[in-house]
């Protein structure tokens, strides 16, 4: 599973959502960290909705819906289950 993660330092629902995806992903998983700030197209893009989510399938980025900063790891585990 290869995730994007669009994100910006001092986010706390961001620190929050990567440190439980850290603990669902296997070896075999990626978790790509975007800072925002770094780029002006994903400062527009994203500066209000942070964090965003995405899976990639192949060469498509699938914006996967925003979850509560209250979703617990288990529930994380079942909607990218349901998104692989």
């Amino acid at each position: 599973m290869h995730l994007i993660l669009y994100s910006k330092v001092g986010c706390h629902l961001c620190a929050g959502l990567e440190k439980k995806l850290r603990s669902l992903l296997t070896s075999d998983d990626q978790l790509e960290v975007r800072e925002i700030t770094s780029s002006a197209d994903w400062w527009n893009a994203y500066q209000y909705e942070i964090p965003v989510l995405y899976l990639v399938k192949g060469d498509q980025e699938k914006l996967l819906p925003r979850l509560s900063p209250r979703v617990s790891v288990t529930q994380l585990q079942e909607m990218l289950q349901q998104h692989l």
